[in-house]
């Protein structure tokens, strides 16, 4: 048997009231049920804790895992937990998909990431990762919107196209965008 039919992967969502010792709390249970924390991101929005995180785990610990998650709600931590099935995403062979880094920034208003993401999704592009704010302009004090996207770009997709695309809606939104493998 191969080393990856005795380990399952688990995507782990995570919220609640921010608090100090969260992280740990769930760390511990990862690392008592034979676990490994591989990938997560993690942030403060609006006092609360919001987080995902991927945890590889020995399949025999899985399901008492996911329990004990599960039980951290008697104590406010809110864990939903998902067992990953798909393949990784590959990228930078021919014919395989690509990965690039979508940089905007420009005023904000409501419905940027909505008419980004719909030119993405139009191009069969895959949002791996998206982090955004929003700013005080340092002169002029109006909001700006800042987000950072890494991409997976299909095979067969220019990049030009899709640049095409995503300039002439910067221009009519009045932001600037980087698109950069």
């Amino acid at each position: 048997m191969s080393q990856s039919h005795l380990y399952e992967s688990l995507v782990l969502t995570v919220i609640c009231d921010d608090r100090p010792g969260i992280v740990a709390r769930l760390s511990h249970l990862v690392e008592q049920h034979g676990g490994n924390w591989t990938e997560s991101s993690m942030l403060s929005l609006a006092g609360k804790f919001a987080g995902i995180l991927l945890a590889s785990v020995p399949a025999s610990q899985a399901e008492a895992l996911a329990s004990d998650l599960q039980a951290l709600e008697s104590e406010g931590i809110q864990v939903s937990v998902h067992c990953s099935t798909g393949p990784v995403a590959t990228a930078g062979h021919a014919g395989e998909s690509r990965q690039f880094v979508l940089e905007l920034i420009g005023q904000d208003r409501p419905g940027i990431v909505r008419d980004i993401t719909a030119i993405l999704s139009r191009h069969g592009v895959n949002v791996l990762e998206l982090e955004s704010s929003c700013e005080s302009a340092s002169m002029s004090g109006e909001m700006l919107f800042r987000a950072s996207a890494r991409l997976l770009i299909p095979p067969g997709l220019s990049r030009d196209v899709l640049r095409v695309d995503l300039e002439r809606l910067a221009n009519e939104l009045m932001v600037d965008i980087n698109l950069e493998e």
